[in-house]
């Protein structure tokens, strides 16, 4: 655990960031916002938030489990680690 750092005394830009590929997985099989909202029981504009990936501050985990459910797909094939250098 000695390679491992605090991040207390960084920024949001000096940590990285979290990249939502739902758009991609969508799209690539064919699956529009509406089908996905009717699929999940989601309201239409939370699912065009994680659609175009703006505004995401927070995820909603529940949303996600929903989402690997529907799209038999897994967390990581949604969100994706991006270090900032």
């Amino acid at each position: 655990m000695d390679d491992l750092q605090g991040i207390v005394h960084y920024q949001t830009e000096e940590y990285g960031s979290i990249r939502v590929k739902l758009a991609e997985v969508m799209d690539s099989r064919g699956i529009t916002r509406n089908r996905l909202c009717k699929l999940t029981g989601t309201k239409y504009d939370v699912v065009t938030r994680y659609y175009k990936s703006r505004d995401v501050q927070m995820v909603d985990l529940n949303f996600f489990a929903k989402v690997c459910c529907v799209l038999d797909c897994r967390i990581e094939d949604l969100l994706e680690y991006q270090r900032h250098s």
